[in-house]
């Protein structure tokens, strides 16, 4: 590396990380500041903002709400995407350019458009989702369609899927056995991006929350937005909740994911590799499970 590319590299990535974290550091220092409107810097440094934001019932009620909404959003997400995702690369390959054109759609979709659409179809059949968070989870799905499809869909293309499935049959897995025993811990990556992505993504969305459900069932971003009419200050301290939520969520996601790869290098060292190679786990086969009942023992043979 010359001396040239560091005179431009440096300067450029300087600029990037001040814009990334200035944001942060100003809404943490307004959070914590008693009065911040005569002078540069803050007058005073206080957490009453933080306790009196705490303190309220809501403030749990909205974050659990938050939390149950993702959490289902990514489960509805991960049954209805990962097998179809599955099916259409290795067995319905026609089917893929529509898959991959019903994955850019939500893209051009805004919310507001999306939740009056919701709204006036099921508003006239008797399901029960209008007004029940039945139809938010169900609009999460449509929106974080791209973010799961593209993870699991990238993982598939990357692994020899048709050398696993062809591996695992000879072996006498079905195709339940074969997804859940070959595919899934091979695409273990992709299902953890697509479902970190959706987590995020749900956790901080307002728009659908508050135009399908309102405060029937009142998010941590509806609870956000209450406060920035009021008080800037305890809305800045919600706001760095948020991020630091999501910043341990994502922790916590990677983490776990990684804990199982981990576990499988040291447990088998001449296992395959989890990254970067796929790999088979041990099924009973067929064959030899005959073949060791028609052996005979060490004492019968002559």
């Amino acid at each position: 590396m010359n001396a040239g590319s560091l005179t431009w590299r440096a300067p450029v990535i300087g600029v990037f990380v001040a814009f990334m974290t200035v944001p942060v550091i100003a809404t943490a220092l307004f959070s914590v500041a008693t009065r911040w409107d005569r002078t540069l810097w803050p007058e005073g440094l206080t957490l009453n903002w933080w306790i009196k934001v705490a303190s309220r019932s809501a403030f749990t009620d909205t974050l659990l709400n938050s939390f149950w909404v993702a959490i289902i959003s990514v489960l509805v997400s991960l049954i209805i995407v990962a097998p179809a995702a599955y099916l259409a690369h290795t067995r319905l390959p026609h089917a893929k350019p529509w898959l991959e054109l019903l994955s850019i759609v939500p893209f051009s979709l805004p919310g507001v458009v999306l939740a009056l659409g919701l709204i006036r179809l099921y508003s006239k059949l008797p399901l029960p989702l209008i007004n029940t968070p039945n139809i938010l989870v169900a609009a999460y799905v449509i929106v974080t369609l791209p973010f799961m499809y593209r993870a699991v869909m990238n993982t598939l293309e990357s692994v020899d899927t048709r050398l696993l499935v062809e591996a695992a049959q000879s072996l006498g897995a079905n195709p339940l056995q074969v997804l859940g025993w070959v595919i899934v811990p091979n695409i273990a990556s992709g299902i953890v991006n697509g479902s970190l992505l959706v987590l995020s993504a749900v956790f901080s969305e307002f728009v659908l929350a508050n135009l399908l459900i309102g405060t029937r069932l009142k998010t941590f971003p509806i609870y956000l937005v209450e406060f920035t009419r009021s008080d800037a200050r305890q809305a800045s301290a919600l706001a760095l909740m948020s991020f630091v939520i999501a910043w341990i969520i994502s922790l916590a996601i990677l983490w776990t994911a990684d804990r199982p790869a981990g576990r499988r290098q040291t447990d088998s060292p001449t296992r395959s590799r989890w990254h970067g190679k796929a790999s088979i786990p041990d099924m009973p086969s067929r064959a030899g499970a005959k073949a060791d009942r028609d052996r005979p023992a060490f004492g019968e043979m002559k």
